[in-house]
């Protein structure tokens, strides 16, 4: 019995690694809408993430909306007829509604009998965060783990998984209420940069404001080096700002020669709500509870 990887289109990982592993993972992408356009989610394949960040940047105003339960039900349904186990690795539930889809959908098989080969992980993580705890859990597949065990071990150490992000643009999270709109008109006259980072309740939290750019990028690199790495896998997600990553991959290589180091651009379901520009980090240290 093969083990399969079910996610979203939230884990942010680069759509040439999703294709070069599509024998052991796949994607649901998120609804999207973007001024009177709507599309889904693919991560760039068919619906251009530049056209994306483009719009977003002239001003259009962009939003998501949840996998339906039955869009799982249909998914994790394909996946067990074909005698494969499913591992879905969702989006926070502190931050979207969709994993507790994945619950209903995984109850709706049940009477079906078919659900003792659906395994669900609340990631407690966003973007290149959840993309991480993919990476690792296809690492395990490879290794010859079993689904029972890659599902406790993720649950286990979900809370490792670290992520630190830096908004450009304050009026995004201003958009999404994570902000008083005269803290965003006030931050971004003094050109301050948001450090957000994912709580113990998988929110997305601030957790310092940087003044400028420059300074903002120093902190994430500080984060890198001052953290108790369990691991040397490391993936940096950028809002259409590639060199920026570059730049950041190339400090984390001078700290830790041995580090893997993935450079992904940013979802289009991530940046609704972020907006252009974001830097991230994600790797996996000591508990962040």
């Amino acid at each position: 019995m093969s083990i399969r990887i079910l996610t979203d289109s939230c884990c942010d990982l680069p759509l040439e690694y999703l294709k070069a592993h599509s024998d052991v993972v796949s994607f649901i992408g998120m609804p999207i809408t973007v001024g009177e356009r709507r599309f889904r989610d693919d991560l760039g394949e068919n619906e251009s993430l530049e056209l994306f960040y483009s719009e977003l940047s002239g001003g259009l105003n962009a939003s998501t909306a949840q996998i339906t339960p039955n869009e799982f039900y249909e998914a994790f349904k394909a996946a067990c007829g074909q005698g494969d186990q499913v591992i879905y690795i969702g989006l926070s539930s502190g931050l979207s509604g969709t994993y507790n889809n994945a619950v209903l959908a995984r109850q709706m098989l049940q009477e079906e009998g078919m659900s003792e080969d659906i395994f669900l992980v609340d990631g407690m993580s966003a973007s290149i965060g959840q993309g991480l705890m993919i990476v690792n859990a296809m690492v395990a597949i490879e290794s010859g783990q079993s689904a029972e065990r890659i599902t406790e071990w993720l649950n286990a150490n979900k809370y490792c998984f670290h992520h630190w992000f830096v908004v450009d643009d304050l009026h995004y999270l201003k958009r999404g209420g994570r902000i008083p709109p005269v803290l965003a008109t006030v931050g971004s006259a003094l050109n301050l940069k948001p450090i957000l980072t994912v709580d113990d309740e998988g929110r997305l939290v601030k957790h310092a404001n940087v003044r400028g750019r420059k300074k903002a990028i120093k902190f994430l690199l500080e984060k890198f080096s001052e953290s108790q790495l369990q691991e040397m896998r490391v993936i940096i997600g950028h809002g259409n700002c590639l060199e920026e990553a570059e730049q950041i991959k190339d400090k984390i290589l001078e700290q830790a020669p041995d580090a893997q180091v993935m450079i992904s651009n940013l979802s289009a379901t991530i940046a609704c709500h972020v907006g252009p520009n974001m830097l991230a980090m994600a790797f996996i240290a000591e508990s962040r509870i």
